[in-house]
């Protein structure tokens, strides 16, 4: 398959090594100068050659090409965007018209940026899917080098249109992934565990990321009997709008554990604990100004709270958490945050009837 990857991020550099590893050709685009240029140098400079180190087992992958160069997008059967959902909206302008009919545009993961396209593209020819979240976990340890956390044992991913989604598991089963496939887009938006456990996690361990200066694992720490009674009440809102939207109520524990265990006797919320205990965890977040916030409660907690008051139900939880947030970090989480009025109405009402056949 050939394969391009949009964003060389953490996300995006561990896609591409793997992707390579397994012998489809891989095309890397690098979107800004934001951060890791020192990687992509590298990249550059060696032929594309880079290193998973996953849990000290390494493997090799040769990026066939690495640019800055969006229309590289052109001639590839996948296109996946592994960039921060903040960036969404200003890439999908930049890369939607570059986009061919029949090409997968797989977005990881989305917050329900299938609205964007939409937006810009109303009747693609192309097929769009979102993902839940990002397929490996784990750091760029140094210059070509990515040191894998973990990876997802399942991927739940939705389709648009939905009756495209037997044509997208043949090509996407290619790709040496485990997927399983949701009944719409929105299901894999609202099912983005950084919505509900790093937005909880990190409101919540503010004083201990400017206390300790960066030398904090939120994983490890926070998740105390009565953070978990704020999590468990903020998953409570997040389920009943899916139910309103028709779709299943499934919990965060439930959820997590179909990404991460294959033991289906297994207790979900003891698979969340273990996910979160692994010694290999990266520390962070390291300042408060992070993506665990800034990304996570303006793009999904904005999103779900805007939903919600859409459907007239209660969500105190969300609305004091994006208030919290918008508190610590001196400005509003919601003035620039992902609205159904940003991504537009009617394009989340296509989306909907789409679900519904």
């Amino acid at each position: 398959m050939k394969i391009a990857i949009v964003g060389a991020g953490n996300s995006g550099c561990a896609l591409a090594a793997d992707y390579a590893s397994r012998g489809h050709e891989v095309t890397l685009i690098k979107t800004s100068n934001a951060m890791h240029d020192d990687n992509f140098k590298y990249l550059s400079e060696n032929g594309g050659l880079m290193v998973l180190d996953e849990f000290g087992v390494e493997k090799s992958g040769v990026i066939s090409k690495v640019t800055r160069d969006i229309s590289a997008v052109s001639g590839n059967d996948i296109v996946i965007v592994c960039v921060q959902t903040i960036y969404h909206k200003a890439l999908m302008e930049r890369l939607v018209p570059q986009l061919e009919d029949n090409q997968i545009l797989l977005i990881n993961p989305g917050y329900l940026s299938t609205a964007y396209v939409l937006s810009i593209c109303p009747e693609p020819k192309f097929i769009i899917a979102e993902t839940e979240s990002t397929f490996i976990d784990g750091r760029i340890s140094e210059p070509g080098r990515f040191r894998v956390g973990f990876r997802n044992v399942r991927n739940p991913i939705g389709v648009y249109p939905a009756s495209k989604t037997q044509e997208v598991k043949e090509k996407l089963d290619q790709l040496g992934t485990p997927f399983t496939y949701l009944k719409t887009v929105v299901e894999a938006s609202l099912h983005n565990p950084n919505m509900i456990v790093h937005t909880v996690g990190a409101v919540m361990s503010i004083p201990r990321i400017e206390a300790t200066k960066g030398e904090y694992c939120m994983y490890h720490e926070v998740f105390t009997p009565s953070v978990w009674n704020i999590l468990e009440a903020l998953d409570s809102e997040k389920m009943e709008v899916l139910s309103r939207l028709g779709c299943e109520k499934l919990s965060y524990v439930e959820a997590c554990k179909l990404r991460n265990s294959l033991d289906e006797k297994r207790d979900a919320k003891d698979v969340f604990f273990d996910y979160a205990a692994m010694p290999t965890r990266a520390k962070g977040p390291v300042t408060v100004n992070s993506r665990y916030i800034t990304e996570d409660v303006s793009q999904g907690l904005v999103l779900l709270e805007s939903i919600a008051k859409s459907l007239n139900i209660p969500c105190p939880i969300t609305t004091s958490l994006i208030e919290i947030a918008s508190a610590a970090l001196g400005y509003s989480l919601r003035e620039k945050g992902r609205s159904i009025d940003a991504l537009g109405r009617e394009n989340i009402r296509k989306i909907l009837d789409d679900a519904e056949g």
